[in-house]
């Protein structure tokens, strides 16, 4: 699955990429996912993982990013959007070939950690909801959707998903589609199984 000969050579790559506390919240996204896929029944290895590699790109400059996402075709909404979301997208490009990522489960969960999009799977979900709950993230209702995630995956995800659509309309900000249409699935999904 990784080329690296082990979990510190990994590391050392991983921390080369970003600042100590981009580090720091890595570390804590892996560990949060790892805990939320032993809860879920997804792949904790997998899921710790996806966790160490969802923020590889995040510090490199957007010119960088840009050019890796344009040679890989990527859409036009995506490059033309907010820029936030370019290092997922890249990143996913960039753990495939540089660190030899071939699994597409940590592939898709890195590419859709910021934007979601309908019908995630289980690691996805796990991964997203990390990153949210991690730790060393604070901000205004994180305490709510640490709680969401100890008792129901999708109402977490649903209301992270919310507050991050909410934050960018009041920032007069573009939202992804594909945010939207994840925030959708969730709630379509639950409504016919009688909500959150």
């Amino acid at each position: 699955m990784i080329l690296l000969s082990n979990r510190e050579e990994l590391l050392a790559r991983i921390r080369a990429q970003m600042h100590e506390k981009r580090y720091q919240h890595t570390l804590g996204v892996a560990r949060s996912a790892r805990e939320l896929a032993e809860r879920y029944g997804a792949d904790p290895a997998k899921a710790e993982l996806a966790g160490l590699l969802h923020d590889y790109c995040k510090c490199w400059p957007v010119e960088k990013m840009f050019e890796i996402l344009v040679r890989h075709d990527m859409p036009t909404e995506l490059l033309e959007g907010e820029k936030e979301l370019w290092h997922a997208f890249a990143g996913a490009i960039v753990i495939q070939y540089d660190l030899g990522v071939t699994d597409p489960d940590i592939l898709q969960a890195v590419r859709y950690h910021t934007t979601g999009r309908a019908g995630m799977s289980l690691l996805e979900k796990v991964v997203c909801v990390a990153d949210y709950i991690e730790p060393n993230r604070s901000f205004p209702g994180v305490e709510k959707i640490r709680a969401l995630a100890d008792k129901d995956l999708d109402a977490a995800l649903a209301l992270a998903l919310g507050g991050t659509i909410q934050f960018l309309i009041e920032k007069q900000k573009t939202v992804y589609p594909l945010t939207l249409i994840a925030y959708n699935d969730l709630v379509s999904r639950k409504g016919k199984e009688g909500g959150f």
